[in-house]
């Protein structure tokens, strides 16, 4: 089996789980109680977003400049 067909078999299942999971919990109106903390998700998740792009540009950033060519180490 060719690693892109794992890939796609793996996402795939992750996207079903995750709306298994949403519809078990819209059954159980278990979003109710959620209603305060949305703010403080979607903040987290911005938060977490921004994090993450600046620590990639940081990686492509060393890596093209050749901070992480091992015969420019000390």
């Amino acid at each position: 089996m060719s690693r892109t067909l794992q890939f796609v078999l793996a996402i795939g299942f992750l996207v079903l789980l995750a709306a298994g999971l949403i519809g078990a919990m819209y059954a159980v109106d278990a979003f109710e109680g959620l209603g305060p903390i949305w703010g403080w998700v979607a903040g987290g998740a911005v938060v977490v977003g921004v994090l993450a792009a600046v620590l990639m540009w940081l990686a492509f950033f060393s890596s093209k400049r050749g901070y992480d060519d091992i015969d420019r180490r000390p």
